[in-house]
This record gives C-alpha cells, structure tokens and sequence, in this order.
C-alpha cells in the first residue's frame, strides 16, 4: 500500500504526462534561477504562482560534499552577507523545482541562508517520471532515512562553511518533506526548531524507514511546528492526535512542539502551483513559521 503523503502528491500530477514530457534537475534549477521551464515539462509541473524575485541574493546551484558523492542542492541567501541564520528546505516527492526554490528565495529575503537539498538525486530524478507509480517505486520507495540525515548533515556542514550560523539552524519540509523534518529534528542536536508543513506522523516500520515520527516524538531534540490541514484525506486528525500524546510524554524540546490545524484546508494547502493551494492558510502558515523560527532562536 502506498504512503498517504506519496498518494497525496500524487493526485496533485495533472493527466496525460508522460516520463519523456517531465523535466530534467537540469531544466528546474535553470528554472529556479529564472530561466524558465522548456515547454515539455508544462504538462508536469505547473509555475509556482508566487514569484519570489532574486535581486538582492545570491541564487543557484551549489554541490554539497557527502562522503565523495556530491548532492546538488539549491542556495539562496542574501547577497554579501554571512553569519546568516540557516534553514534546511525539504521538498515533496517531486524534488526541488521552481516552487521549492521560489520557498528558498523567501526565506533568502527574510534574511536566511536557505538550501534545499536534492536528496532523490542518488536515487534518480522525480522530474523525468510522469508515471506516478514509477517514481515512487523507482525513486521515492528507495530513499533510506539514514541517507536523508546524513545528507541534511553535510547540508549544515557546508552551510557553517558558506556564510551560514550553524549556531542558527532551522529545518522545514513540505509533505515527504515534513515527515523528515521530525526525523531531523530528533537526530540533530545542531537543529533550534522545525517546521513540519502536513508531513506523515505514523507508518508501518521497513528497513529503509525503520522509524516514523510518532516513534522518535519522545526524542525531540528541538521544538517543531507542525502546521496540518484538517480536510486533509491522507493524513487523518487523530494521528495528530497521537503525535500530540506522544510529544507530552517526551524530551522538553517535545513538549514545547505543536499543532496548527487549518479545519478545512486540504493536504499541500501551501503549495501555489496546485489545486490544493489554500491562500489564508498558506500565508498564515508562512507567517507561523518565520514567528516559530525566531522565537526559538533561528532569525
């Protein structure tokens, strides 16, 4: 059976895409840097309908050494400037795109060095499968959690070398996203907070994902946000519930994480390039998280 938050993402893919129409990582990341997508990959992935300009920053793609592989990560941070606070963008399944770094460039304008890796790329490429149930077999499904944090480490590694306070370090996350943001925040003591924007709370342990975050709540080693729809399908309210209980009964860092729940906001209520988009909740949303980052010592 299919993961809720793999199922939700994948209904947001509009019809008649086909694995040679999807775009390159190449393709996004010109994309990303402003030059547009090619006309092929229009079918897959629609514009972010925020635009988010990047005068003033320095944007693009950088490679981020991981024991003698280098990840392919997205950067945007102010330009000329260090000791920047840092924050982690985790994306969907589908891998950094526009809307991804348009999320890295707003953050780059409220004074962060943003980095968004590209955690799929040993795996494959998200954007050249139309075919849902290839890319998450053959990409998504194969994703070790180990991987992940060892990739968000060096992520803040490179940062610390690259204009950024690792003394100021954030993580946030949408959808595949959110539910490693949990995980991160539990796994590394250099995190101060994270956002977890309607990541997975609960699944059935694997050896690849052998822990989910109902399971590491307890063990919090920095206050989350978790910031959840109500109507969303994927991602039933009691196990936010459960997440809740099991966040009262852990670490300090636990007690002080919580819930935002928009009633009817669907699952990917932020995402603007989707039909899920919700604005109210998205831009208050955005505002929960600049607010939770700053209060816990991440601005």
């Amino acid at each position: 059976m299919l993961d809720h938050d793999l199922t939700r993402d994948a209904e947001a893919l509009l019809p008649g895409t086909s694995t040679e129409a999807g775009a390159t990582r190449r393709t996004a990341l010109k994309a990303a840097l402003g030059v547009g997508y090619a006309a092929a990959a229009a079918p897959l992935m629609a514009q972010t309908a925020i635009k988010t300009p990047s005068d003033g920053l320095t944007v693009g793609e950088v490679m981020i050494p991981v024991n003698g592989f280098n990840m392919p990560a997205y950067r945007a941070a102010p330009a000329g400037k260090t000791g920047l606070p840092v924050v982690l963008v985790l994306s969907e399944i589908f891998g950094v795109h526009e809307y991804i770094a348009d999320t890295a460039r707003r953050f780059a304008k409220a004074g962060y060095l943003a980095i968004a890796p590209e955690l799929f790329v040993r795996q494959g490429d998200p954007q050249s499968y139309g075919e849902m149930a290839r890319l998450i077999a053959e990409v998504v499904s194969k994703v070790p959690d180990a991987q992940v944090m060892g990739d968000l480490d060096a992520a803040v590694k490179w940062a610390g070398a690259n204009g950024g306070d690792v003394r100021k370090v954030g993580v946030t996350g949408f959808c595949w996203g959110g539910r490693h943001v949990w995980l991160y925040a539990a796994h590394n003591p250099a995190v101060k907070a994270g956002v977890a924007w309607y990541g997975r709370l609960v699944g059935q342990a694997s050896a690849l994902n052998p822990k989910h975050p109902v399971d590491i709540a307890g063990q919090l080693k920095a206050p989350v946000l978790g910031l959840y729809g109500g109507a969303d399908t994927g991602i039933p309210v009691d196990t936010v519930a459960k997440m809740q209980d099991a966040l009262a009964a852990g670490s300090a860092a636990a007690k002080k994480s919580t819930f935002v729940l928009y009633r009817d906001a669907p699952h990917a209520f932020h995402a603007d390039y989707r039909p899920t988009f919700r604005k109210e909740p998205a831009e208050d949303g955005w505002k929960q998280a600049l607010a939770w980052f700053k209060q816990h010592g991440v601005a």
